[in-house]
């Protein structure tokens, strides 16, 4: 109803739906690196990371607030550069960006708050799981991850899986779409986006259901294998602890999977990847290829506060 231009926003939702809310912040040398990384990129990235919460839930985006910290020693263009890439993601989810705030800050730092509705019967909780659902991704994983080692690194690579590699860490494309499609099933018990690295989400997400969870066969993206295996490391790790991949993790009832895999697959021209099952037995585990008992799993994907002191 009224946006940019007064000390406030006024919205008036709808009646028929739940308002969803949202926020994250980001920060230059924490989440993004100015020096190394395009403004456009800057701010698709930092509206993506509040668009895949909302799509957690199962809800559509609808407006944001944009509060941005700028250090005395960034240039203008940068922000505005930032500011053209977080405006055209958000046009294209239909988001309506009405207010927010400009303050000095020690470095260039977004802090956005996305709102959003969906039905009643529609919103799904990352504690909604059940002991026997099968553990699916919306895409496979690792590739950015990948992105983040070659802005870090120079390293023989294909220019595909290169190409590849660093998109999925500049510019994301949140699911929306599709969670909103996953939310209209009746089958889908949990949703929750997987920002942290697979190993740290689903262990979160298993915790909140009152279960334990074993992963195996987990996809990694042919960038994340290029570029690991080039820089000496795991593939593997880079799918489950390198985060930001913001695909979705989807909690499904086992009758109900193989169906809706192949709806999903219909509607979205990419498959849903089965990744493990919740068990009754707690903690995370992972099958190796091959073995008969899985092994005890780590949640090591990232923690903004694990080496912070006290």
């Amino acid at each position: 109803m009224l946006g940019i231009g007064d000390d406030a926003a006024a919205w008036q939702p709808s009646r028929s739906h739940l308002s969803v809310i949202t926020s994250d912040a980001l920060v230059d040398g924490v989440h993004f690196d100015s020096r190394a990384m395009p403004g456009r990129a800057i701010g698709h990235r930092a509206l993506a990371a509040n668009l895949s919460d909302i799509a957690a839930m199962g809800a559509r985006p609808v407006l944001a607030t944009v509060a941005l910290g700028i250090a005395p020693d960034t240039p203008l263009e940068l922000v505005l550069e930032c500011y053209r890439g977080l405006a055209s993601l958000a046009v294209k989810f239909d988001t309506a960006i009405v207010g927010g705030d400009i303050v000095r800050a020690p470095a260039l730092t977004f802090s956005i708050t996305v709102v959003g509705e969906v039905a009643r019967t529609r919103l799904r909780r990352r504690s909604g799981g059940r002991a026997g659902d099968v553990l699916a991704v919306t895409g496979a994983l690792g590739a950015s991850r990948a992105g983040l080692e070659l802005l870090r690194r120079d390293l023989d690579v294909a220019a595909d899986a290169a190409l590849a590699a660093r998109a999925a860490f500049a510019t994301p494309e949140p699911r929306v779409r599709e969670g909103g499609w996953l939310a209209a099933s009746t089958h889908v018990h949990a949703l929750m986006d997987c920002s942290d690295g697979l190993s740290t989400d689903v262990a979160r997400l298993a915790r909140a259901s009152g279960c334990g969870a074993t992963l195996s066969a987990v996809a990694v993206h042919p960038a994340a294998e290029a570029v690991a295996r080039a820089a000496g490391h795991d593939p593997l790790d880079y799918a489950l602890d390198g985060g930001e991949d913001f695909e979705l993790i989807v909690a499904v009832a086992p009758r109900a999977f193989g169906h809706l895999r192949e709806r999903f697959a219909r509607r979205f021209g990419t498959p849903l990847r089965a990744v493990g099952v919740l068990e009754r037995e707690p903690g995370l585990r992972f099958l190796d290829a091959g073995a008969q008992t899985p092994r005890a799993l780590a949640a090591a994907g990232f923690d903004h506060l694990a080496n912070v002191p006290g």
